[in-house]
């Protein structure tokens, strides 16, 4: 079958003046969310993406049958315990959708259902739950859900002992929903017109929605304000904060008509987080983590009656190597999640005595994570545990004994991780810094250049990408892949320095970074250019469009998934989601110099008339973190300016968001094709 011509935008240029600096830009109409001819625009190109992929759709279709024989499609999660109820989630085989379930008493007791997101995605093409939350007597459960992707949520109550929804429902919510301790008082987080959560209500079960009493607004556009409930139960916690400053409130729990408590008033720069914790006698203190006097964070005490900075005690003191990631309180221990040498680890340390020592891991490269602990007076902690050759695991952990069991690991078919193998390399930066790489491959792989490598990266607001299992990129490593992740600068990986030296006016180390890892991988063997293939999502997206920009030599295909990469109009609009609060990591256009650095990097401005890798974009039209317009522009420009004849694709899911599909087969489908594009490219 021939493939059609690709569709080509009408150019409709639009002239921007800043700061003298005269910009055209041809495809700003793409922006019209509404108008029928964008529409029709982004169906044509899934049309052309999808007649352009035709030849590859036996493997997709091969790809998704390995995928999905992979996982265990009826399956269930290791059951949580909190008073009296043993709570877990379940699959069924041939269902999307997760089904949440508790026993009462014990395992071996019947089974109630409270939601089973199966039934609530009948009729419709996307459904994911945002909030669930049982009220402190397990009687009512408040619970929210999204049905297009656009984080709107709509939060239900249901009555556990009857199955009845009561009438109170509320929409366009957010993430955090909490109780209070009358089992009558529900906490939620509304969005502002730029999706930014910025007004706490109260709302009291029977009473109209539209009268529910706001308790907190926070009026700067650059702050995100959310709720979560401390371990003791004792309080709710009302945090505001930006990527650089925070301030936290405490709610009582047990008064229906509390007022915030600050705990520290916001300083510029100064970040901290709250954990509460109450002795066997009543004694109360807050753990504070904060980064004041420590770029990698330590961990103060604060008393209840004066919990202000200036009354803050040194508990764990900064260590330059080590970064305090945040603090978990129980009775007896309290657990500490640290990061060094570009690992996670987990500290565990005596509330009374002070005695400390970390969990010992089975692999040299690994991830850890904290698993569902509500239980405060616990003397076991659950965590999680992976690497790039071991599926999920779980552990209970006795904090005293120091003795783990494993409750479960993750059932993969057909794999055996003794067939691979992992490592970490080092990488030289251009300014000379080493850049940690983490690589999974088949045991037997020659290092002579000609394995096909997927390089991936994020590398922005502090976040890490750890090495961590996937069953669906098996099917990448059974056909001879690499897979190899850079942790590059603008991350989080190697401490706050780290994050603090690929941001801003320091930016270009995140992209210089990542062209310096598929360096290393070219000359160390690993694979060359022909069949090495890059993928980031986001403002791993951004990256993509700018590594392209930069070296279109060293890759032979990319994946920008939901690509940030109109950074120059993105950042000068206000309006758009989410813009305000970027500016900490990207910084302000309205500067300029930090319009002039901006416009040096920004993918769709710097677009070249040269040769480019085979790039597929992909994006969601009801995505509010990155616009659906962003890669639809870059896209545009891309065809009308590229010099070669390799594959410029643009593939637009019309009813989802930032996240994908959200059916797991559905995601499988999506991961099946983005695989087989780069299979294709890899000859």
């Amino acid at each position: 079958m021939t493939t059609p011509a690709p569709p080509i935008a009408p150019v409709k240029p639009v002239e921007f003046v800043n700061h003298g600096d005269r910009r055209v830009d041809p495809y700003y109409w793409l922006r019209e969310r509404e108008n029928p001819e964008m529409l029709a625009y982004l169906e044509a190109e899934n049309a052309y993406t999808s007649a352009s992929m035709a030849h590859t759709d036996g493997l997709q279709k091969e790809l998704f049958a390995e995928m999905k024989g992979r996982i265990k499609e009826t399956d269930e999660s290791v059951p949580v315990e909190k008073d009296g109820y043993f709570y877990y989630r379940r699959t069924e085989e041939g269902k999307q959708y997760a089904i949440y379930c508790r026993k009462a008493g014990s395992l071996d007791a019947s089974e109630e259902v409270l939601v089973d997101l199966n039934v609530e995605a009948e009729g419709k093409g996307y459904m994911r739950l945002g909030n669930f939350s049982v009220s402190p007597d397990q009687r009512l459960l408040a619970y929210a859900l999204d049905d297009n992707g656009s984080e709107n949520y709509t939060l239900r109550v249901k009555n556990l002992e009857t199955g009845a929804l009561l009438p109170d429902e509320v929409t366009k919510t957010y993430y955090g929903l909490d109780w209070g301790n009358d089992n009558r008082t529900l906490y939620y987080t509304v969005l502002d017109a730029a999706m930014r959560p910025y007004k706490l209500f109260r709302h009291r079960l029977g009473s109209d929605v539209a009268t529910d009493e706001l308790i907190f607004h926070e009026p700067d556009a650059s702050c995100f304000l959310s709720i979560s409930k401390t371990k003791t139960e004792r309080f709710l916690i009302v945090h505001l904060g930006n990527a650089v400053t925070d301030e936290v409130h405490l709610l009582d729990a047990d008064d229906p008509n509390a007022q915030p408590r600050v705990v520290q008033p916001r300083i510029h720069q100064m970040e901290y987080g709250v954990e509460h914790h109450r002795d066997g006698a009543g004694n109360e203190k807050l753990y504070i983590t904060t980064n004041w006097e420590a770029e990698n964070f330590r961990v103060m005490t604060a008393p209840m009656d004066a919990p202000g900075q200036a009354n803050w005690r040194e508990f764990i003191p900064h260590r330059p190597a080590v970064k305090v990631d945040q603090v978990e309180a129980f009775l007896d221990f309290l657990v500490v999640y640290e990061r060094e040498a570009g690992l996670r680890q987990i500290r565990v340390q005596d509330a009374q005595s002070g005695d400390f020592h970390r969990i010992e891991q089975p692999e040299p490269v690994f991830t850890v994570s904290g698993g569902e602990n509500p239980n405060y007076a616990s003397r076991t902690f659950r965590y999680g545990y992976t690497s790039l050759v071991s599926p999920p695991t779980v552990f209970d952990y006795a904090m005293d004994s120091r003795q783990r069991e494993m409750k479960k690991q993750d059932e993969v078919k057909g794999y055996n991780p003794d067939d691979y193998r992992a490592e970490r390399v080092w990488a030289t930066a251009s300014d000379g810094v080493q850049v940690p790489v983490s690589l999974v491959y088949p045991k037997n792989l020659v290092r002579d250049g000609s394995n096909p490598t997927l390089l991936y990266a994020y590398g922005s607001y502090g976040a890490s990408i750890d090495p961590s299992f996937s069953s669906s990129r098996v099917s990448l490593l059974q056909r001879g892949f690499v897979y190899a992740i850079a942790h590059i600068r603008g991350g989080g990986e190697m401490g706050r320095a780290w994050k603090e030296e690929g941001k801003l006016l320091k930016k270009m180390n995140t992209f210089t970074d990542f062209n310096a890892a598929a360096e290393h991988l070219i000359a160390a063997g690993y694979t060359r250019p022909e069949k090495l293939a890059a993928m980031g999502r986001s403002a791993g997206g951004l990256l993509m469009g700018v590594v392209v920009n930069l070296r279109p030599d060293l890759f032979r295909a990319v994946i920008a998934g939901v690509p940030f990469v109109d950074v120059i109009n993105t950042m000068l609009d206000a309006s758009i989601p989410l813009t305000v609060g970027e500016w900490e990591e990207w910084g302000n256009p309205a500067d300029p110099e930090y319009y002039a650095y901006m416009k040096s990097y920004s993918p769709y401005d710097n677009v070249a008339e040269k040769a480019y890798p085979a790039i597929l974009a992909t994006a969601g039209l009801n995505d509010p973190r990155v616009q659906y317009w962003e890669p639809a522009k870059w896209v545009a420009l891309l065809r009308t300016r590229k010099t070669d004849d390799n594959p410029l694709l643009l593939k637009t899911n019309m009813g989802a968001g930032h996240g994908g599909a959200s059916g797991r087969y559905d995601y499988l489908e999506e991961t099946a094709f983005e695989y087989a594009f780069l299979i294709d490219q890899a000859g």
